[in-house]
């Protein structure tokens, strides 16, 4: 309960945001060329790139304020094609430096068997890729997905949850995440769509009252221009 109303927070400050900005334009109090800047596809990027930092998800936050600032910071200064052309490689940079301090930061909480399919909590990042993961862990708690222009499928029809369930964080920027999972797990949908989807895809091999409710994964996090597939085949 605590996270739907963390999520609907965020979302109210941001169209709050959107219609103060819009009724000082109506005004005219602030000029039309700023609310333009102000409410365009830059600055979305550059909000949903804070909303993923508070919410602990470094990578993505970074990656979408940068791709933001950098398309945006034109209408705000001539900037040299000198310094233009180093964005790229410098973003490519900033994004790998991420990547390693999030996978540091991820190893004490990592628990993995000699065919490394063995995880409790698994934390993965993909770009311009795809991934297939088998995970068979006894008492899986969750973990954490980042796709960015690619996929991740997990196949969790092997493992088994931890006694209080397990929370699966989904952020996916024009990707997607796939999650197999056994017929009786009772699976809870509390991801932020923007230009995406959550679907299930289980249709006539599930049955309502097949799962069961002491076997919980809560699906949540953002999407935006992606999405997340439930499905048991």
């Amino acid at each position: 309960m605590e996270r739907r109303g963390n999520k609907g927070f965020y979302l109210g400050v941001i169209f709050i945001a959107i219609g103060a900005i819009l009724i000082l334009q109506r005004l005219n109090l602030i000029p039309g060329s700023l609310s333009d800047v102000l409410i365009s596809w830059q600055m979305l990027l550059i909000a949903i790139g804070a909303l993923s930092l508070m919410k602990g998800n470094r990578v993505m936050g970074i990656i979408l304020i940068g791709l933001g600032t950098f398309f945006i910071l034109p209408d705000f200064f001539d900037v040299p094609y000198e310094v233009r052309r180093l964005y790229w490689p410098g973003l490519l940079v900033l994004v790998g430096v991420a990547m390693v301090y999030r996978q540091r930061a991820a190893i004490p909480h990592m628990h993995e068997s000699v065919e490394g399919k063995n995880f409790d909590i698994f934390d993965d990042f993909v770009i311009f890729g795809g991934r297939e993961i088998f995970i068979t862990s006894k008492q899986l708690q969750g973990g954490r997905t980042t796709s960015v222009f690619g996929g991740i499928e997990y196949d969790l029809r092997q493992a088994s949850l931890s006694p209080q369930g397990a929370v699966i964080d989904c952020t996916c920027l024009f990707g997607g995440t796939g999650l197999k999972v056994p017929l009786d797990w009772n699976v809870k949908n509390e991801v932020t769509t923007i230009f995406g989807a959550f679907t299930d895809k289980r249709g006539d091999t599930f049955q309502r009252g097949q799962f069961d409710p002491s076997k919980t994964v809560v699906i949540k996090g953002l999407t935006l221009f992606g999405g997340v597939e439930i499905k048991h085949v």
